[in-house]
C-alpha cells in the first residue's frame, strides 16, 4: 500500500461477509451480507423474519442446522478487528465445512428417529389407560381406601422395578452393546408387557401386589436395556463426535411425543372411560401399531461395529466373493427378532456364530482335549489365542494378555476353521492358511466400507488362559 496516499488507503480498507443458512451445502440461502470499512459497518438482511424463527424452532429437535459463508473481499494490509488477524490482498472466498444435519448424523437417523418417535407416542398414549387402570385397581377415588394403603403398594411396586433392574444389568449389562437392534426390541416388548399387567390389575383384585409388581419387573428391564441401547445407538448416529448434540436432541423429540402423547391419551382414557371393550380395543391397536413401529425403526439401523453375526456375515460373503458387504446390505441379513434365537435352538438349528465360542473355560478341557491341543498348538504360533475343535463346535482360549485386537482376529479364526471342509487333521493348517493370506485384506476391505474394526461387540469374557511357549512346551509333549 503506497504510504502517499492515505485517502486511498483508507477506501480500500473494507471487507464483506456473506451470510448463508441451510441444512445442506447443495441447500443454502444467502441471510445477511455485512460490509465493513475503517469507519463503518453496512448490515443487509435476506430472507423472512419467520423463516429464520421456524429454522430456530426446527434446530430444537434436531442436531445442529448452522451452516455459513464467508466470503472475503479485502484490499488492506491491516487486519479489522472483526476479523482477527486476517491479511488478505485479492478477493477469496471462504467457505466453512457443513457439520451441521444431515451431514453430522448418519444416513439412518432420520427413518429411525420417525419411527421412533411414533411408536414413543403410542407408548405414551397407551400409558394413560393402564395408569387409569392401576390407580383404580388400588382404591383412588374409593372411600374404603387408605392413604397409607395406596402408598405402601406403590412402594413395593417401585421396590420391586429398582430390584429387577438391577439382576437385569448383572445378568445382560454386557451384551447390551453388542446386540443393541435386538434388546432395542425386547425393551420395547417388556414395557407392553408391564402396561398389559397395569391394565389387567383391576380384574384381579386378590392378586393385585403381584401383578403390579410383575408390571413394575418388566417395565424395569425396559429401563435398563431402552437406556443402555439409545446409548450405543446414538454413538453411532455421531459422525461428527456430536454424540451430546444428538442426544440432547432426542431428548427434545421425546418431550414433544410425551406432551402430545398425553395429551391424545387424556382424550382417549376420557372417551373410553366406563367402556372395557373399547378401553381393550384401542391398547391392543396401539401396541401392535408400537411393535410395528419399533420393528421398522430397528431395521432402518445400518450399524457400522462388529458382533458376532455381522463378522460372521461379512466373512461368509468376502470368502465367496472377495469382498465386503455394505452396513445397508449386512442390516438386511441380520436375524433381529428376540423369539428367532429361541425357535433355532428347539430346532436345533445353529448359525456358524453360534459355533463359535469365544473366551472359554480352560477347566473345561479333558485329557484327550489336551493332546488335540498340543498336537494343533504349532498352527497358534505368535498368536495369543488357541482353538479347539470339537463336536461341531469351535472353543476359543483367550490368552491372558491378549488385546481387542487379537479377540477379533480369534473369532474370525474360529468361524474360518469352523466352516472348514478339511478333515481333522488339515482343517487347523487350511484355517491357519487363509488367516496368513486373507485376513489382513479382509479387514482393509472393511475399514474401506466404513467397519468400526478396533473390536468385536461381545460378552465380557471372564476366561482367559495362560499357556506355555517354547522348550518348556516341546518338553510338555
Amino acid at each position: 500500500m503506497d504510504a502517499s496516499h492515505p485517502e486511498g488507503e483508507a477506501a480500500a480498507r473494507w471487507v464483506t461477509i456473506e451470510e448463508w443458512s441451510g441444512s445442506s451445502a447443495s441447500a443454502l440461502s444467502r441471510t445477511a451480507v455485512l460490509t465493513a470499512s475503517a469507519s463503518s459497518l453496512t448490515a443487509h438482511r435476506f430472507g423472512s423474519r419467520w423463516g429464520q424463527i421456524g429454522s430456530r424452532m426446527l434446530g430444537a429437535f434436531v442436531p445442529e442446522l448452522y451452516l455459513f459463508e464467508m466470503n472475503f473481499a479485502a484490499q488492506c494490509s491491516s487486519p479489522l478487528f472483526l476479523l482477527g488477524p486476517v491479511t488478505v490482498t485479492d478477493e477469496r472466498a471462504f467457505v466453512l465445512p457443513c457439520q451441521g444435519f444431515p451431514g453430522s448424523v448418519t444416513p439412518d437417523y432420520v427413518p429411525f428417529q420417525m419411527w421412533d418417535t411414533l411408536q414413543g407416542l403410542s407408548t405414551y398414549i397407551r400409558a394413560m389407560l393402564s395408569t387409569q387402570a392401576l390407580l383404580g385397581a388400588i382404591g383412588v377415588g374409593e372411600q374404603s381406601a387408605t392413604v397409607i394403603g395406596a402408598t405402601f403398594q406403590w412402594f413395593l411396586r417401585d421396590l420391586t422395578g429398582m430390584l429387577g433392574g438391577i439382576l437385569f444389568t448383572f445378568y445382560q449389562g454386557s451384551n447390551l452393546d453388542s446386540n443393541a437392534k435386538m434388546w432395542r426390541l425386547v425393551a420395547d416388548f417388556m414395557n407392553d408387557l408391564g402396561m398389559l399387567m397395569d391394565l389387567l390389575s383391576p380384574l384381579f383384585p386378590s392378586s393385585l401386589i403381584v401383578i403390579m409388581c410383575l408390571g413394575s419387573l418388566s417395565r424395569s428391564f425396559t429401563g435398563v436395556a431402552s437406556g443402555a441401547t439409545r446409548a450405543a445407538l446414538t454413538q453411532h448416529f455421531a459422525l461428527a463426535k456430536n454424540a451430546a448434540d444428538i442426544s440432547a436432541k432426542e431428548g427434545s423429540q421425546e418431550t414433544l411425543a410425551t406432551m402430545l402423547g398425553m395429551g391424545l391419551g387424556m382424550l382417549l382414557a376420557h372417551i373410553t372411560r366406563g367402556h372395557a371393550l373399547s378401553v381393550w380395543t384401542s391398547f391392543l391397536s396401539l401396541t401392535v401399531f408400537h411393535m410395528y413401529a419399533n420393528y421398522k425403526a430397528v431395521q432402518s439401523l445400518s450399524l457400522t461395529t462388529l458382533n458376532y453375526e455381522r463378522a460372521s456375515i461379512l466373512l461368509h460373503y468376502f470368502k465367496e466373493c472377495g469382498e465386503v458387504l455394505a452396513p445397508q446390505k449386512v442390516s438386511q441379513l441380520e436375524h433381529i427378532l428376540p423369539f428367532w434365537s429361541t425357535w433355532r435352538k428347539l430346532n436345533k438349528i445353529k448359525l456358524p456364530h453360534e459355533r463359535v465360542h469365544l473366551g472359554a473355560k480352560a477347566s473345561m478341557l479333558t485329557h484327550s482335549d489336551m493332546l488335540v491341543i498340543a498336537k494343533t498348538r504349532s498352527h497358534y504360533e505368535n498368536t495369543n489365542y488357541l482353538l479347539l475343535d470339537k463336536q461341531g463346535s469351535v472353543y476359543v482360549f483367550i490368552h491372558k494378555q491378549a488385546t481387542p485386537a487379537d479377540v477379533l482376529r480369534s473369532f474370525v479364526h474360529g468361524l474360518v476353521l469352523a466352516s472348514s471342509t478339511q478333515t481333522s487333521k488339515s482343517q487347523h493348517l487350511e484355517a491357519r492358511r487363509w488367516m496368513d493370506e486373507m485376513y489382513t485384506n479382509f479387514i482393509s476391505k472393511l475399514q474401506s466400507e466404513g467397519y468400526s474394526t478396533e473390536r468385536l461387540l461381545s460378552h465380557s469374557i471372564l476366561w482367559r488362559a495362560h499357556w506355555l511357549h517354547g522348550q518348556h512346551y516341546e518338553k510338555l509333549k
